[in-house]
């Protein structure tokens, strides 16, 4: 079993590129065992980590051009509205929606560092 722990060798980019590939995951999973007390879990820690995306690139200091600061601001929204909806029962398309923008995001940030 995987930790939820990124390990300390990591970059900040890379941390944070696994934060989203992890709760991408336990979303999936929880969602997957049907477990509701677990998949609300899930969702408030996902919506945790993108207000807190929210947060950092929304600071005047913060050096992505203003284009990436306001697509992760949209997403950022879109994952609330979206963690809203489930309020009202899970549905496999938002989940789906949830975890694919996590794991684009996080490919994203990688390849980002890569190039």
């Amino acid at each position: 079993m995987m930790s939820n722990t990124a390990p300390s060798t990591l970059s900040i980019i890379e941390e944070d590129a696994f934060a989203l590939t992890q709760a991408a995951l336990e979303i999936s999973r929880a969602h997957e065992s049907k477990d509701e007390k677990r998949l609300a879990a899930a969702l408030d820690d996902n919506l945790k980590l993108w207000v807190a995306i929210r947060t950092v690139v929304s600071s005047a200091e913060n050096p992505l051009p203003i284009s990436i600061k306001d697509n992760l601001i949209r997403l950022s929204s879109f994952v609330a509205q979206k963690t809203f909806e489930m309020q009202i029962g899970a549905n496999d398309k938002t989940i789906e929606a949830l975890t694919n923008t996590n794991l684009q995001i996080s490919e994203g940030l990688l390849d980002r560092q890569a190039a």
